[in-house]
C-alpha cells in the first residue's frame, strides 16, 4: 500500500506540471442523477400452466406427447377408449337396421293400400292406418339415429385437445390408464414466457410497474444482453422477498424454471459521468487533464463502472479525483 501511495504521488508531482493550453475540446464536469442496479436471480415461468383433461371415463388407448413437445390449440395429445360406448353403438346399429326394414315395409304398404284406395277396393281409413304406420316408423328410426349420433359425439370426445399452444410440460397417466371424466391427462405451459423476479424486501420500494431490467449476454449463452420491462409487482412479499414479473422478448426458447441474473434499479444517486476518451491510462493508473487557467494538469482519478447514457453511449462513472465545475480537456 505504502509503495502504491508513493507510486502515485510520483505520478501526481509529474501531472502537476503545467504545460501551456492547446486548441482542445473541453467538458464541464456536472453531477448527473443515475440509477443503482442490483443484481437478483429470476426464473422462466410460464403465464399458466393449464392441465388437458378427459372428457369422458375410461382406459387411455392412445398418448402423442412427451414432456417437452410442442402442442397447438386442439390438437389431439391422448385418445380415451370406452368399450361400454362401442358395445352401446353396435346395439343401436342393430336397432336402426331393424327400424329401417319396419320403414321400408311400412312404406311399401301405404303405397299398395293407397293404390288399392284409388281402385275403391279399400275404404279409406285403411290408407289412414298405413300412413299413420308409416309415420311411426319413420320417427322411431330418426330417434334411434339421434341416439347414435349422442354415443358417437361421446366417442369422438375420447379425444383429449391441447388446451392452448405451449409445451407439455409434464405427463400424468400412462397407456392403458383408467380415467374418469374431467382427470387431467398432461399438463401444458402456455408458450408466452415470463421472468418471475424475487427482490429483497429493503428494494421493493425503488421496483414498481413499467421499470426497465436488464439481462447479461452471458446468460443468454453469448447473445447480446436483453433489456425487459416490469409488468406486475405482487403486493404480498414472501419469506423476505418481492415478488414480480417482467416481460423479455426472446424468452419462447427457454426450460421453464430456468434461472437468470438480472439487474435491477435499486435507486437514484448523482455521480461524475465522462466520455471514456478523457481518460487515458499510464502505468495502471487512470488520468484526466484538468485545465488549471491557462495550464493543464494530469489528475489521477479512480474509474468506476461503465455508465451508458442516452446522452452519452460512452459515459464512463470517476468515483473520486474530480468534482463539480472542473474542466476536463480531451486528449
Amino acid at each position: 500500500m505504502a509503495r502504491y501511495l508513493g507510486l502515485l504521488a510520483v505520478f501526481a508531482a509529474i501531472g502537476l506540471s503545467g504545460t501551456p493550453v492547446t486548441a482542445a475540446e473541453t467538458l464541464v464536469v456536472t453531477p448527473q442523477p443515475i440509477t443503482d442496479e442490483k443484481a437478483v436471480f429470476a426464473t422462466v415461468e410460464s403465464i399458466s400452466v393449464v392441465p388437458a383433461r378427459g372428457r369422458i371415463g375410461g382406459t387411455v388407448a392412445q398418448l402423442k406427447v412427451r414432456e417437452g413437445d410442442r402442442v397447438a390449440a386442439g390438437q389431439a395429445i391422448a385418445t380415451i377408449g370406452d368399450d361400454k360406448l362401442v358395445l352401446q353403438m353396435k346395439s343401436l346399429d342393430a336397432q336402426i337396421e331393424a327400424l329401417q326394414a319396419q320403414a321400408n315395409q311400412a312404406q311399401l304398404d301405404f303405397t299398395r293400400t293407397e293404390g288399392l284406395v284409388e281402385r275403391g277396393i279399400l275404404p279409406r281409413i285403411k290408407l289412414d292406418e298405413q300412413r299413420t304406420a308409416l309415420n311411426v316408423a319413420e320417427n322411431g328410426l330418426r330417434a334411434k339415429t339421434a341416439e347414435r349420433a349422442v354415443i358417437n359425439e361421446q366417442l369422438n370426445q375420447g379425444q383429449v385437445l391441447a388446451p392452448a399452444d405451449g409445451r407439455v410440460l409434464k405427463k400424468l397417466i400412462t397407456v392403458g390408464s383408467v380415467v374418469l371424466a374431467g382427470d387431467p391427462i398432461v399438463t401444458v405451459a402456455q408458450q408466452n414466457f415470463k421472468l418471475r423476479l424475487r427482490v429483497p424486501e429493503r428494494h421493493a420500494r425503488f421496483l414498481k410497474a413499467g421499470d426497465k431490467i436488464r439481462i447479461d449476454g452471458a446468460e443468454f449463452a453469448g447473445e447480446a444482453a436483453k433489456s425487459g420491462v416490469i409488468d406486475l409487482v405482487y403486493p404480498q412479499i414472501e419469506e423476505g422477498r418481492v415478488i414480480a414479473d417482467a416481460t423479455v422478448e426472446g424468452l419462447g426458447e427457454y426450460f421453464v424454471g430456468d434461472r437468470l441474473r438480472v439487474w435491477v434499479a435499486g435507486g437514484t444517486r448523482t455521480a461524475f459521468v465522462v466520455p471514456s476518451n478523457y481518460v487515458t491510462t499510464r502505468f495502471g493508473i487512470d488520468y484526466v487533464q484538468l485545465r488549471k487557467g491557462d495550464e493543464t494538469i494530469d489528475v489521477p482519478v479512480q474509474r468506476g463502472r461503465d455508465m451508458p447514457m442516452p446522452s452519452l453511449p460512452d459515459g464512463l462513472e470517476i468515483l473520486s479525483g474530480i468534482r463539480a465545475g472542473d474542466q476536463l480537456v480531451r486528449p
